[in-house]
């Protein structure tokens, strides 16, 4: 039997040998790559935080001292060692564990997280809850893996240090190799540093200085200068000394004797505490570790040869978009590419490589690069912005304020749109249409294939003013690509299929999965018109008037939520131009949407050609002739 076997809480974990944790550590990244290899998932960073999760729940009375793990990628060690070892093989599967910590499913996961830079924030309300409450639990965030990036993340800082609350901030430096300050001399000065002799003597020699009549205070400033210069040999801090923490690293964040004898020291104290612990990527994972972008967020893999199993020769609308906007930018050197620390998961990558001096990656500060973008739209440029559209939310008063108010051609390419899969509620982007279609100037379009897409694209880049553009993950529809780029005129559809009975308007991803539902219920005798929407906004008035007033029923698709989505467009036109008329709206339900393959969850939501189908045949039943209504 191995270690892990015998782990189903924090407390198995604290009767283990401190000798025995780093074969511990060995077991737990054999099992996250097992898994990962077949369930895909966020590898490379879980990795790298093994032995700070142990470390962690060693030392810390969890879950009663609360611990946040930022965004998520670093907690699989994280859930493993809180009883969800058993559980692990359903990582990310429908029905099966989150990849993020999930408050509905662990005592031990206090917060929902998804996002980065939320945890300092959120552990700060905590740590104020407690304080009310009289507790002495402590409260830690452990953010990593670029969070540090987020403006939200030093705004939680600012007030942290400002309160002077007993909070721990671990910032897990992931994004640089092993520095040479973390060694045995930092190592032993950390630990000194953070060890009640040194932290008592700190204190009383402060309180003593202050206190000498006119010289005390200047005496205390060269003591701290002095401190400083001691600290310098170990790390940069005294940003986060002057925003009122104690600083205390690097620390060699795979050395479990340095993290255990730090946290034992540190958990005496009560005072805003700021641990820098510096670990690599895919530790333990050669290919991991070689490649850490690439095993970020991988699709299952073979775990011996590193290989990521193949996919289907279809090209993801990710990589059109990717080879779009080259071409794009060759054409009009205006065109600049902005990314919110996410080239490859937008495609962006190879535009870099191209034109390294027209890419802008902003780190995780969706806010900053949307106004940033505003900056370069208002002096000439035509900046794209390629955000997930679940990220975009981040940075709506931007939006609104920096960029529509003033009219600027900015474009928004929502990658991610619609249901995105297995990283479940946090990542659907289900949300964009209806927090962007109310907002003056703004042109939302989607397309309803990846040749679509490369148009909509040029058209973007060509238009006036701010306009967004949504467009799922995964593979396209397969079909062929024109060579020329062109411009569809905004605000204007197609007619797909005529029909005069009922009429499926469509927009994006879902018209294909239309015209397979109406080739149904045209064989069963339903004349059934298929309308491709192109532009949620502004609609296509006059195409859209001409079809009500000439079939029986209308159903609009959209793999969004309903509530303020496609459709609701489509009924406050309707309404408008006083038509009456039944109307059959297919999206999302007002809930928020689980974890689960793509497909699945189309097929659960009805947004399927099945699920559009049987729609359309119950909300006309006995309307027409030949149809009868099949029970769901």
């Amino acid at each position: 039997m191995g270690l892990l076997e015998k782990i189903n809480s924090p407390d198995d974990l604290k009767k283990i040998d401190r000798d025995d944790l780093p074969q511990l550590a060995d077991e737990i990244r054999e099992l996250i790559i097992d898994v990962v290899s077949r369930n895909g998932g966020h590898l490379a960073s879980s990795l790298g935080a093994v032995e700070l999760a142990i470390a962690i729940h060693y030392i810390f009375d969890a879950p009663n001292d609360q611990v946040i793990w930022d965004v998520g990628h670093q907690a699989y060690a994280h859930k493993i060692l809180t009883g969800r070892r058993d559980l692990f093989h359903t990582l990310r599967q429908y029905n099966g564990i989150s990849g993020f910590p999930r408050r509905e499913e662990s005592k031990y996961d206090v917060f929902n997280v998804g996002h980065s830079g939320t945890s300092i924030s959120a552990a700060i309300g905590k740590a104020v809850a407690r304080d009310f409450a009289d507790g002495k639990n402590k409260v830690i965030a452990v953010i990593g893996d670029g969070s540090m990036t987020a403006g939200l993340a030093f705004e939680g800082l600012n007030q942290a240090g400002h309160l002077k609350k007993d909070i721990i901030v671990i910032l897990n430096d992931n994004e640089m190799s092993i520095s040479k300050n973390v060694g045995a001399l930092s190592a032993y000065l950390n630990r000194i540093m953070t060890g009640q002799f040194y932290t008592r003597v700190k204190k009383e020699t402060e309180h003593i200085l202050r206190n000498i009549p006119k010289i005390g205070e200047s005496m205390l400033k060269a003591a701290k200068v002095a401190e400083e210069s001691v600290k310098g040999l170990i790390a940069p801090g005294i940003l986060f000394e002057e925003m009122g923490f104690n600083y205390v690293g690097p620390i060699d964040g795979h050395r479990l004797d340095h993290l255990i004898s730090t946290f034992e020291n540190i958990k005496r104290l009560s005072e805003p505490l700021l641990i820098h612990v510096v670990t690599k990527k895919g530790k333990g994972y050669k290919f991991a570790e070689e490649n850490p972008a690439l095993f970020h967020g991988p699709p299952p893999f073979n775990k011996e040869t590193g290989e990521i199993k193949k996919r289907g020769l279809i090209p993801t609308y990710t990589q059109v978009f990717g080879d779009t906007i080259i071409k794009a930018a060759k054409e009009n050197k205006k065109v600049i590419a902005i990314s919110a620390a996410m080239p490859e998961g937008t495609g962006l990558d190879m535009f870099a490589k191209e034109f390294p001096d027209r890419f802008y990656d902003v780190g995780i500060a969706e806010q900053h690069g949307v106004t940033f973008a505003a900056g370069l739209a208002a002096s000439g440029f035509r900046p794209v912005v390629a955000i997930y559209s679940t990220f975009l939310q981040r940075s709506y008063d931007q939006i609104v304020h920096d960029v529509c108010l003033q009219n600027l051609p900015v474009v928004f390419a929502m990658d991610r749109a619609g249901i995105v899969g297995e990283d479940g509620p946090t990542h659907h982007g289900v949300f964009d249409i209806a927090y962007l279609r109310h907002i003056p100037n703004m042109v939302i379009m989607a397309p309803k294939d990846e040749n679509e897409l490369q148009h909509m694209l040029y058209t973007a880049v060509n238009h006036n003013g701010p306009i967004a553009i949504r467009y799922p993950r995964g593979e396209g529809m397969g079909v062929s690509l024109d060579r020329d780029l062109k411009r569809i005129e905004i605000g204007k559809g197609e007619i797909i299929l005529d029909g005069d009975d009922v009429a499926i308007i469509a927009i994006g991803n879902t018209v294909y999965p239309a015209l397979d539902a109406a080739s149904r219920l045209r064989d069963e005798g339903v004349s059934t018109a298929v309308m491709n929407a192109r532009f949620v906004k502004p609609l296509d008035r006059d195409l859209i008037i001409d079809i009500a007033r000439k079939v029986k029923g209308i159903v609009t698709v959209e793999e969004h939520v309903l509530e303020g989505g496609f459709g609701s467009a489509v009924l406050e036109l309707l309404s408008e131009e006083d038509i009456k008329i039944k109307v059959k709206r297919i999206g999302l339900p007002d809930k928020f949407i689980e974890h689960g393959a793509q497909k699945m969850l189309r097929h659960n939501y009805g947004l399927d050609s099945d699920g559009i189908y049987l729609a359309v045949k119950e909300a006309f039943a006995g309307v027409y002739d030949n149809t009868n209504a099949p029970q769901r």
